[in-house]
């Protein structure tokens, strides 16, 4: 391991050698292999179905894993899956999961979708990678993810064999002779071979590949952005990026000795590559507690009790699971907690805050995003942290923050926002599989426009201060707003519709819109909330308020001008905290600041002191200033 303190650290790691002179295993089995041949009897990954830390756990060593992997790479090429086929799987994180994602992407290509997503997309999906072979759960009590899937298929004609997983070797007496009873009907309204995965697993040879194992770097795993309207975008990883993202961790990060604590889905890049990946180039052992993950009934309450089980030195997060165990009092023995790392949303400050004091452990944010393989940048485990920034740009990592100026992209000064782009080991263009998106997505050559605006300070360190795209994130999940505004403008009465995420003391943003009426029209938000409920398609993306406006603010050309939406949705909803907090404060203006992006500027009463404003205001990932 490399020291990972300072910028200058990660320097010194790039001028040791070019990246490409490094000796890389050229495929994800190859570096399975040498991390079983090294630490074959430690444990690599655990899954436990409940999360009472006493409960039944799953463990596989690394050369229990290595064979598991072995058998599913052998099975799913038995079942015609070459190269260039894909092998879809919609489940939720199970030891099996990553045993798929492994053996789908050494057989052929594996495409993790997400089991929330509804029948359509899921099958929107399969249609556009291909999917040869599904892997997804059996008909099974409290989840309808076979439903959905067996609706999916039935639209995916390219499906030829769907593999079912049985959850019921997961659960315990007397709860395994109650399922059998209580089983939903498998939902077989498709053509496509239904087999049982254990049991065609088991056929399988474990020691060797029945072919011959990857030799070159390809694309091996398409990854589906956020979404969750229209048609999620598909990106494209090879094995390089991959490995980049396996090396980061074990050069500045993990050991052997390591446990990660990983709540995550391995259906996102976050679990798949920044911790699975890691743990595979590093030999640390990663524990998945319950097939929801953070969502899975009693994970918070049990939380500080599984670090205690599994003596963790690392948790995986993100700030809206943060704020929620920050409810729950430290009732366990954490001492061998090092640190947290999250990602996928900026991380309050008030939040970060409230954890070191519970915990005496820091965070450190990072950043990084489906279309680069994940890693960007990462603040130092060891070394300064910014709260607020997402830290130092990692080895290999190449970062230019740019503008558009007389129609040319040109690099911005140091603390100017501009647009992230960004050039690695991780991005390989193409980057989506449909080629008219990747139209524009690349400028000065290999540098990837990410849509996030930001800047670079005079440490190095990356700031995100807002994005160019109008993403809703919801504690790290992508709302699209285009599916809001279309379910709004599908009502008669509403002329124009703007929706955009308001900020969140828990979730970072809520989904929220503005509309404008047809003239003469009377509709109430009451009603409209009714007419889009049924519309939207899944809850999370549902507005949590809706206004309507005498005109939406718009552009020269007719657009709706969303920044103005955005400081309308700040100042309501921090004068609603600041209101019930029964401080003599409000917000006179949000405002441009070229660092921090939007500003709210906060007139208060001298009764209102800055640390009664700082307990209100720093909950919010909003910048603000007293004036």
């Amino acid at each position: 391991m490399h020291p990972f303190k300072t910028g200058a650290d990660l320097r010194a790691i790039e001028a040791e050698s070019s990246w490409d002179a490094r000796e890389m295993p050229v495929s994800v089995y190859r570096a399975l292999q040498q991390t079983a041949k090294r630490h074959g009897a430690r444990k690599a990954i655990s899954f436990q179905m409940f999360a009472a830390p006493g409960a039944k756990a799953q463990t596989l060593t690394w050369a229990q894993l290595l064979a598991r992997v072995t058998q599913a790479a052998n099975l799913f090429r038995s079942l015609g899956v070459g190269e260039s086929d894909s092998v879809a799987y919609i489940l939720p994180t199970l030891n099996e999961t990553a045993i798929t994602l492994l053996g789908g992407m050494t057989a052929g290509r594996v495409s993790p979708i997400n089991p929330l997503l509804e029948p359509e997309k899921i099958a929107a999906l399969l249609r556009e990678t291909g999917a040869k072979v599904v892997v997804t759960l059996r008909a099974f009590p409290k989840t309808d993810v076979a439903q959905k899937v067996a609706q999916a298929v039935a639209l995916a004609p390219d499906v030829q064999t769907v593999l079912e997983l049985d959850m019921l070797p997961h659960l315990s007496p007397p709860k395994a002779w109650i399922v059998p009873f209580i089983r939903p009907k498998n939902p077989h309204n498709h053509p496509a071979k239904v087999l049982d995965f254990h049991r065609e697993l088991d056929r399988q040879p474990s020691d060797a590949l029945t072919f011959d194992a990857p030799k070159t770097d390809r694309i091996a795993a398409y990854f589906h952005t956020g979404g969750t309207t229209g048609m999620p975008k598909m990106a494209q990883h090879r094995y390089g990026g991959m490995i980049y993202n396996g090396w980061l961790g074990a050069e500045l990060i993990f050991t052997e000795k390591d446990v990660l604590l990983c709540p995550l889905p391995l259906f996102h890049v976050f679990a798949a590559y920044p911790i699975l990946m890691c743990c595979i180039m590093s030999g640390a052992h990663v524990v998945f507690p319950t097939p929801q993950g953070y969502r899975g009934e009693g994970v918070f309450d049990n939380f500080w009790k599984l670090i205690e089980r599994w003596g963790v030195t690392f948790m995986i997060t993100v700030p809206t699971a943060l704020s929620a165990l920050m409810q729950r009092k430290v009732d366990a023995n954490i001492t061998t907690l090092r640190t947290g790392i999250s990602g996928s949303a900026a991380l309050p400050r008030e939040t970060y805050k409230r954890f070191e004091q519970a915990t005496g452990v820091q965070i450190a944010e990072g950043y990084g995003l489906t279309e680069a393989t994940c890693l960007v940048s990462c603040n130092p485990v060891d070394g300064m942290k910014k709260i607020g920034s997402v830290g130092l740009p990692l080895p290999y990592t190449k970062v230019r923050i740019m503008r558009t100026d007389n129609g040319a992209m040109v690099d911005c000064a140091t603390n100017e926002v501009g647009e992230i782009c960004i050039s690695s080991p991780g991005v390989t263009p193409p980057t989506y599989t449909e080629e008219k998106k990747n139209h524009d997505l690349y400028v000065a050559g290999d540098f990837l426009r990410t849509g996030d605006l930001g800047r670079v300070d005079e440490d190095g360190y990356l700031w995100i201060t807002g994005r160019q795209k109008d993403l809703i994130i919801r504690g790290g999940h992508n709302i699209d707003p285009a599916e809001i505004e279309e379910a709004l403008l599908s009502h008669p009465d509403v002329a124009f519709a703007g929706a955009i995420g308001q900020p969140d003391a828990r979730s970072g943003e809520l989904p929220c819109a503005y509309v404008e009426l047809v003239t003469g029209a009377r509709t109430t938000p009451d009603a409209l909330l009714a007419h889009v409920t049924d519309l939207i398609s899944e809850r999370a993306a549902i507005p949590k308020h809706i206004e309507v406006l005498d005109e939406l603010p718009k552009t020269a050309v007719g657009k709706v001008f969303k920044p103005d939406l955005r400081r309308l949705a700040i100042a309501r909803v921090l004068d609603a905290a600041l209101s019930d907090a029964k401080l003599a404060a409000r917000v006179s203006e949000v405002v441009e600041d070229k660092h921090r992006g939007l500003v709210a500027r906060i007139d208060a009463k001298d009764s209102a002191s800055d640390s009664d404003l700082a307990q209100v205001l720093d909950k919010f990932t909003i910048a603000t200033e007293r004036v």
